[in-house]
Order: structure tokens, then C-alpha cells, then sequence
């Protein structure tokens, strides 16, 4: 579905939405790219009501909504996005435009089915870090794809790293995660190596007063695409899953700390979640993990020959 065009809103739809974007970006200090996509849902809303004015939509007007869009091949976690962009939109109404009620408050988006998040066992993990060093993009790439890994960063926040974030002789970096929230993690020993290699290369390639930890061959940060594209490359170059990207590697730092530490709390911490509700889907990742243990470790858990 084609997302409505701002100049084809009514002048009171058009001021109302820029009003709420710009509380978004103001007074929430979301990112420029969450803005945008709180944008599109609710452009979407006011699609779907056409000529309904927003202070008479009705619960079962939103439901009629979630329904056509379910039918246009929306489901689960996609419908649950549209549903909270549209209830922040209402309660910014209530607020601000004395709106009496919220038609989205109590409804609930079709489940949608579960689905683990991909790891890599430790082996194939540390086949990825095997870059050799024959040149500069390498040795920033190792440094990369380490740092990743040792410190479950999403692409996002390794991009947004500046030099003075990294601190390697207190073995940690400071991250710039979700809701502009700033968290301390810890940086290993293969990571810190890596990142020690790579500064003198960087001072090298780092034009004027780029603040950036990685930049690319033009001296500026690197995009989000471009780590994207050079972990592919390696993951193909070393014999690994064509499917390797950078959230692969964030799933499977949480997955190998949690069977080593069993400590969903600390785990939570270093991701930067919010709720530890969404760092228990990693449990289940340590279920066969865990099966073999028992297998192997209990008495009664298998037969055993007379």
C-alpha cells in the first residue's frame, strides 16, 4: 500500500501529523529514520479513514482498519508497528488537541508465528573473524566484524561510533542505542586487538576532523549498506551462509554469553534492551545446547547398554 502523500492531506490532517512528527523528533529525540517510518503508519491511518475526521474514529473503526490491512498481507509485527505509531499519534491528540479518547487503546494485532533469531555456533563465529591482514580494508573489517561480535552492537550503533567512544585501555565502548540511550559494554580482548590494529590505518584514511571509529575509502563514516556489503563479502570469501548480516552476529553474542554465563539480566544490559522480556527469546536458542548437556551429563537421561 502506497503511503498518502502529505500535499493530498486536508490542511488540519497535514498540520496536526507535521505537529506530531516534530514532537517525535523534538521532544521524544527519536531518530530521523524512526520519524519517518512513524511518518508512513500514520499517513496509512489517514488513508484508511478517508473522510472520517480523526475525532470521530471509534475503536471499531480501527479494528476495520487493522482488518484491511491484514488483508493486504500485513501481519503480526508489522500490524503491531502500525497500531503503536497510531496510538502515540492519539495520545499526542489528547494532549495537545483535546482529543476525549484513544479508538486504538485495547486492541490487539493477529499473533504473529514466533520466530528464533539466527545464530552462528562459536566455530563458524570464529571462521568469520579468520580475516587475514593483507590490506587496510581487512584489518577495519576484522576490527568490525570482532566488535560486533564481542559486544552485541546493532549496525546502527557500531555505525554511529566515534573515535572518542572507544576506550581500549579500560576494555569497553560507550554505544549510542535506541531512544538516544547511551550504555557502557564491554570490549574482549580479540576485539580490543583488532581495534588496536586498525586506529593507526584509520588516522590515515580519516579526512579532516572525522570523528567517526570506521570510515571508508572517502575518509567519511561508514554507511549501514556498506558494513552490510563487506560482511557479506567476507561471510561468502570464508565458506559461510550467504545470509551472514550484522544483526546475525548481535544474535549470536547474546546467544554464546547466555549458555556460557546463564545471566539474562546482564545479557539485557550489555543489548541495551528495555524489556527482558525481549532478551528471554534467546533462551530458547540454548535449548538443544542445552539437551546435549543433559544427555550427556544426566544419569537417567538415556539407556545405557548392560
Amino acid at each position: 500500500m502506497a503511503a498518502l502523500d502529505a500535499k493530498t492531506l486536508n490542511p488540519e490532517a497535514r498540520q496536526r501529523l507535521d505537529a506530531y512528527l516534530g514532537h517525535l523528533a523534538g521532544e521524544r529525540r527519536l531518530s530521523p529514520h524512526t520519524v519517518s517510518g512513524y511518518g508512513r503508519d500514520v499517513r496509512s491511518l489517514l488513508e484508511l479513514a478517508g473522510d472520517i475526521p480523526l475525532e470521530q474514529l471509534r475503536s471499531h473503526h480501527i479494528r476495520r482498519f487493522v482488518a484491511q490491512l491484514h488483508g493486504r498481507d500485513r501481519h503480526g509485527k508489522s500490524l503491531a508497528r502500525y497500531l503503536s505509531a497510531w496510538r502515540g499519534f492519539f495520545d499526542f491528540l489528547a494532549r495537545d488537541y483535546g482529543l476525549d479518547q484513544n479508538p486504538c487503546a485495547g486492541i490487539r494485532p493477529p499473533k504473529a508465528p514466533k520466530t528464533l533469531p539466527q545464530a552462528l555456533s562459536p566455530d563458524e563465529a570464529g571462521r568469520l573473524m579468520d580475516i587475514g591482514d593483507d590490506d587496510e580494508l581487512a584489518v577495519r573489517d576484522k576490527a568490525i566484524l570482532e566488535l560486533l561480535y564481542s559486544s552485541g552492537l546493532r549496525l546502527s550503533e557500531l555505525v554511529g561510533l566515534d573515535l572518542a567512544d572507544l576506550d581500549l585501555a579500560d576494555g569497553s565502548v560507550r554505544v549510542t542505542g535506541k531512544g538516544n540511550k547511551t550504555r557502557i559494554v564491554p570490549v574482549g580482548r580479540f576485539a580490543a586487538a583488532a581495534a588496536q590494529a586498525w586506529l593507526p590505518l584509520r588516522q590515515g584514511m580519516a579526512r579532516g576532523e572525522e570523528a567517526a571509529l570506521f570510515v571508508g575509502r572517502n575518509g567519511a563514516r561508514m554507511t549501514p549498506r556498506a558494513v552490510q556489503y563487506r560482511l557479506k563479502h567476507w561471510a561468502l570469501k570464508l565458506g559461510l551462509a550467504a545470509n551472514v548480516h550484522p544483526h546475525v552476529l548481535r544474535h549470536s553474542f547474546a546467544s554464546h554469553v547466555l549458555q556460557s554465563s546463564g545471566d539474562l539480566r546482564a545479557v539485557q544490559e550489555m543489548l541495551g534492551h528495555a524489556s527482558i522480556s525481549t532478551t528471554q527469546v534467546y533462551t530458547h536458542l540454548d535449548f538443544q545446547h542445552l539437551a546435549k548437556v543433559y544427555d550427556a551429563a544426566h544419569p537417567r537421561a538415556k539407556k545405557r547398554g548392560a
